[in-house]
């Protein structure tokens, strides 16, 4: 399937951006399609530009960053303005499966996950071990069934057009590709740890 990954961080770049490159690595692993990666300043107005532009092009975009309570983070008002079907039961369990590793510190992360027209968005935190918490306990085994859920049936307002889609009567951005296959029924590992003081789930 399709597949777009957003980064919100004012330091990191393409070669230190160490949760990007495992998201991508693990992605392009099960034979996913690429159709974009970014690296955005915590700033609201760049990710919301980024995530209408990757909705158009991919079935399934993943954030990472911004979904703490610092000053800095603001990632999680601007997902949750754009999503028209919330899918609570994704922070539920990420919360959860953190609590487990690093306790009360979970409840400063606000992850989230809902639809965006035709396209599920989830927003993670910045840290790699939160990342890698969510990539093997929830989303890697569950990808492929949540992008089957979000178009079996199509979306109100959204036509999908093989590679590219029109959202409303607009022409996608992106580009028309065959989608590639994705490996399923693959066991996942046992969960990355978060390590207390060590970049848990904040972020």
């Amino acid at each position: 399937m399709r597949v777009a990954v957003l980064i919100v961080s004012d330091t990191r770049t393409p070669e230190t951006d160490t949760s990007g490159q495992y998201l991508l690595t693990e992605l392009r692993a099960l034979g996913h399609e690429i159709t974009s990666y970014r690296i955005v300043k915590d700033d609201a107005v760049e990710i919301r530009a980024a995530l209408v532009a990757f909705v158009r092009e991919a079935t399934v975009v993943i954030s990472s960053g911004g979904t703490g309570i610092t000053g800095r983070d603001v990632t999680i008002p601007v997902v949750e303005s754009l999503i028209t079907k919330p899918i609570p039961g994704f922070g539920e369990l990420f919360r959860m499966l953190s609590y487990a590793q690093v306790g009360g510190a979970a409840m400063l992360s606000r992850a989230v996950a809902g639809l965006c027209r035709g396209a599920v968005i989830f927003a993670l935190p910045g840290s790699l071990n939160a990342v890698t918490t969510a990539w093997e306990g929830l989303l890697k085994s569950e990808l492929s069934h949540l992008a089957f859920e979000v178009t079996r049936h199509g979306q109100p307002g959204v036509t999908d057009l093989g590679g590219g889609r029109s959202v409303g009567g607009t022409a996608s951005l992106g580009t028309a590709t065959a989608s590639k296959p994705s490996a399923t029924g693959a066991k996942a590992p046992e969960l990355g740890r978060h390590r207390p003081g060590g970049g848990g789930n904040g972020g």
